[in-house]
């Protein structure tokens, strides 16, 4: 089969004048890997003498290609057997912006969760936890010792810089380790991955997210922290987080800010995900949070206080926060038994956590709060 005449097509759509007047993108999807590796050598051959070629990116994990290209109803209407084709969506983090505070030692919700009781058994040594986000503050002290380089999906080929605070807020909680003036998170000797997905307005696209997750795959992460979502399906997002899950990657998702009862974003609404609501400093359900049957698990996630941009300390409310707490805590048993399995990890936080309740005084039958101690305990039984 020739693909020939869609790379041309392509290359067409991904020329300067266009890519300034249409900023639409599509992911293309191979159901052949074979075709799918052929086309991206016919992209490469094509695109050697184009300076605008680096505007199109690829995913080996999902046999994706992604490129700013509007007019593929004609390739899709002749190759439908052979290739999907996605819009690419817009993805945002789910958090709310609070005050400016003060290094808060060990925060709230580190101590509410009991992890410091657990540091005595695990802090999390080596566990790689890519946190797929806005960046993170390299230079912030709490974080020195438990970020490493990263990747940039927004600028190829620079350091994933956090431009908007929410990437290193959850950095901070899952792994801050300055015991002695700021913050310690809940793995506090765990590394942060930084992949920068999130511009500095808190949004993304599907297929960043793609790209990052198959990126954190072949890093060889251990978690990947995701606080954000969508309320649109996405085949190529079910895909990728299918391959991570199946490569034996634990992937923690926000379940989102909407109050709702009954549904969650994706990608937490995903069975292979770990979805995660966020509770108070009285271990109820705040108003924002999504809860109900396809929460796996919750977390304080209300006025949490973590490190911020230029070395400072913000609160932040949102099931992003709860997120962060679910991460840091499985990679404290990850560091002690390296081999348990994502559906294990599931499991085992429900059946160790505590009841949650409403704020309005009704109780919540289905899903509790991670309580970390119990949960290494447990986990290193089995």
């Amino acid at each position: 089969m020739n693909y020939t005449r869609i790379m041309q097509s392509l290359l067409m759509e991904t020329a300067p004048q266009k890519h300034t007047q249409n900023k639409e993108r599509r992911i293309l999807t191979f159901h052949d890997p074979k075709l799918y590796i052929e086309c991206v050598q016919e992209w490469k051959q094509l695109s050697e003498s184009a300076s605008h070629w680096q505007h199109v990116s690829y995913s080996p994990l999902t046999h994706s290609i992604i490129a700013p290209s509007s007019h593929t109803t004609r390739i899709e209407a002749e190759f439908k057997q052979d290739i999907t084709i996605e819009e690419d969506s817009q993805v945002h983090i789910h958090a709310v912006q609070g005050n400016v505070e003060a290094g808060p030692g060990v925060p709230w919700g580190v101590k509410q969760i009991k992890a410091p009781q657990a540091w005595s058994l695990s802090t999390g040594h080596r566990i790689k936890i890519g946190v797929i986000d806005t960046g993170v503050d390299f230079s912030h002290p709490d974080l020195q010792n438990s970020v490493t380089r990263g990747i940039n999906l927004i600028n190829r080929g620079t350091l994933p810089y956090d431009d908007n605070g929410h990437g290193t807020h959850i950095s901070g909680t899952i792994a801050a380790a300055n015991s002695t003036h700021g913050m310690i998170g809940v793995a506090p000797r765990s590394t942060v991955y930084p992949v920068k997905a999130f511009d500095y307005n808190g949004s993304a696209f599907v297929s960043d997210i793609v790209m990052g997750i198959d990126w954190c795959v072949r890093t060889g992460v251990d978690i990947i922290n995701m606080s954000f979502g969508m309320q649109t399906r996405s085949r190529t997002l079910l895909e990728v987080v299918t391959k991570a899950h199946q490569s034996g990657v634990i992937i923690v998702a926000s379940s989102g800010n909407d109050g709702k009862r009954r549904s969650v974003d994706y990608p937490a609404r995903y069975p292979q995900t770990i979805s995660v609501g966020a509770t108070d400093r009285n271990r109820k359900i705040p108003s924002f949070s999504n809860r109900g049957q396809y929460v796996d698990i919750y977390a304080p996630g209300d006025k949490i206080v973590s490190a911020w941009l230029h070395g400072k300390y913000h609160e932040m409310s949102g099931t992003s926060m709860a997120t962060s707490h679910v991460s840091g805590t499985i990679a404290l048993l990850l560091a002690q038994k390296p081999d348990i399995k994502p559906a294990t990890i599931k499991a085992l936080l429900r059946r160790t956590s505590i009841p949650v309740g409403l704020r309005k005084g009704r109780s919540l039958t289905d899903g509790g709060e991670v309580q970390t101690l119990k949960f290494v305990r447990e986990g290193l039984k089995l």
